[in-house]
């Protein structure tokens, strides 16, 4: 298989570099397009403002000042010719559970990646240790990846439990958690008196139920979640057909 790497925390990310150097030995091609910096929390957005300058690194890494949807997007062009079968994001420094996907800029890559046509993973260890283990089990996934089916414009969010690999328990398809919204930004006065704020941390789980992935992550088992990019509610369909129905007089427009 053909790989392209990228992530949110940044080119030089430790969680990058135990993937790629473990999936150098399972690939014919792996490219590793990533930001400059760490730009966790990018969600879905492109650089628009401004051209992009792409570096290479000594360690053959392409490093770009903008996003990970940036990255992805100019990995897949003819500019690196990576010509890629899969596209893996990861491993994130902490887990991307419940509402995290919402923000996380390494689901937005990988969310790109199937935008733009290609199978695409996001991979995250709930930690900052054993990358080595969320590097494993990427690696091994790769040998049944090719007989996968899913559904146009689905992608598949992997939660890895920070523990040594024979310490994991197994594997778990879930669905996504629920969190407490987080806390009022907290003020902060910078060295020059000017007020500022800081965006507090991700609220509590409010729904980690047996089936949801922060459940099966607690309990050491490493969570799939398939994600799907259409954002269409299609329960909310019927109820908002007869509610148009109902104000199309008086709006004075049929309602069709």
């Amino acid at each position: 298989m053909k790989l392209l790497l990228s992530n949110d925390d940044g080119v030089r990310a430790e969680g990058l570099r135990v993937l790629a150097e473990r999936l150098k030995t399972e690939a014919e091609k792996v490219t590793v397009v990533a930001p400059d910096r760490d730009r966790s929390g990018a969600s879905n957005s492109l650089t628009l403002s401004r051209p992009l300058c792409p570096e290479t690194m000594e360690n053959g890494f392409h490093s770009i000042d903008g996003t990970p949807t940036d990255c992805v997007y100019m990995g897949l062009s003819q500019l690196f010719q990576s010509e890629a079968d899969l596209v893996i994001a990861g491993i994130n420094h902490g887990a991307n559970m419940g509402d995290d996907v919402l923000y996380s800029g390494t689901v937005a890559a990988a969310t790109e990646g199937r935008f733009l046509g290609v199978p695409s993973i996001a991979v995250s260890l709930a930690g900052k240790k054993h990358f080595d283990t969320a590097a494993e089990f990427v690696a091994r996934l790769l040998d049944g990846y090719h007989s996968l089916d899913l559904p146009e414009g689905s992608i598949l969010n992997i939660n890895v439990p920070d523990r040594p690999y024979s310490e994991i328990r197994g594997i778990r398809l879930t669905r996504l958690g629920k969190r407490h919204p987080a806390g009022e930004p907290e003020p902060v006065l910078d060295p020059r008196g000017k007020q500022r704020y800081w965006i507090p941390a991700a609220g509590g789980t409010r729904d980690a139920g047996p089936e949801t992935d922060f459940h099966a992550v607690a309990e050491g088992y490493i969570s799939i979640t398939p994600l799907h990019v259409d954002l269409t509610q299609e329960k909310a369909r019927d109820n908002l057909a007869n509610w148009l129905v109902s104000v199309s007089s008086a709006t004075e427009l049929v309602a069709d």
